[in-house]
């Protein structure tokens, strides 16, 4: 039998339980994997509270991403083995806050030796988002990249791939995650009210390319410092970028191979910085919840 974490009804955390079943099997273009960790993001507790759709049939489990060992390889799969350390994508249907879990082969890649299992968790949603949204307008060295949202896990990975490229990367965040933006090479500029005076002040002429991982009033307060509409990306508020000129993420298959090459060769940290026991899975969606971590929170079965 094997552990997961699902949720029995849509709402608060009290709908949440632990259950155990059987270990799942992989179908066709699939992977099961015996789970060495795996990221928590917001996305898990805004799917639980029914703000992404109630499509999900419940009991639902909770989780996307993982590191792990494969266990059963599906049919239709190639490339991968018994025994491979991967991380990757849970499959439809399925959780990676578990013991056992079965990965999407087509959103998995080999995990590097390099790479941790935990830094490896990090970096399916996380990671391939961050590359993938830096990457969406083209910058050259020099140019400004504002990023919104700056102390989590997108953000942090978002501002050292800016680094890498020699952009001059602004991290807006909460006062309390200012060392932490600050050690990815960003200049920190604190969140809340006045926070577009304080981005003009480092950048007079405005910024290149506005990167929102907040949305809301938030992302409306800071858009005026955009050189252009066009150039603000937003992962997390599509409705409100488009309304203001801009453009949601878009998401690539090459993201996570990629961003997966660059952590291999140490060019990004992703920044774990709280690990929780899989039996304290509800502690580590409820931080996450609550908006209080900086960096990535993993949780190891």
């Amino acid at each position: 039998m094997s552990k997961a974490l699902v949720f029995a009804a849509y709402g608060g955390p009290e709908t949440q339980e632990f259950v155990e079943r059987p270990a799942p099997a992989p179908g066709p273009g699939e992977l099961a994997i015996e789970v060495k960790a795996a990221g928590v993001n917001p996305a898990d507790w805004k799917i639980r509270a029914g703000q992404m759709g109630s499509h999900w049939p419940l009991p639902a489990p909770m989780g996307r991403e993982a590191s792990g060992v494969v266990t059963a390889v599906g049919a239709e799969v190639e490339n991968f083995a018994v025994g491979d350390m991967v991380l990757g994508l849970a499959a439809k249907g399925q959780g990676t806050f578990a013991k056992h879990t079965v990965l999407d082969a087509a959103q998995t890649v080999q995990k590097p030796e390099e790479l941790s299992f935990a830094d490896a968790a990090a970096l399916p949603v996380a990671g391939a988002t961050a590359y993938d949204v830096t990457h969406q307008i083209e910058l050259e060295p020099g140019q400004t990249m504002l990023i919104l949202g700056a102390g989590g896990g997108v953000g942090l990975m978002a501002a050292q791939i800016g680094n890498v490229h020699k952009f001059t990367v602004i991290g807006v965040a909460s006062a309390a995650k200012q060392e932490l933006v600050e050690s990815t090479g960003a200049t920190f500029v604190a969140s809340g009210e006045g926070a577009a005076g304080r981005v003009r002040a480092i950048a007079p002429e405005g910024v290149d390319v506005l990167i929102d991982l907040v949305g809301g009033q938030a992302l409306r307060d800071l858009a005026v410092v955009a050189k252009d509409p066009s150039v603000i990306i937003s992962t997390a508020d599509p409705t409100t970028v488009q309304q203001l000129g801009g453009v949601a993420v878009v998401r690539t298959r090459e993201g996570l191979e990629k961003i997966t090459g660059v952590a291999q060769y140490g060019l990004v940290d992703p920044q774990v910085t709280d690990r929780y026991s899989l039996d304290r899975a509800a502690e580590a969606v409820a931080m996450v919840e609550a908006g209080h971590t900086a960096g990535k929170v993993i949780i190891e079965p």
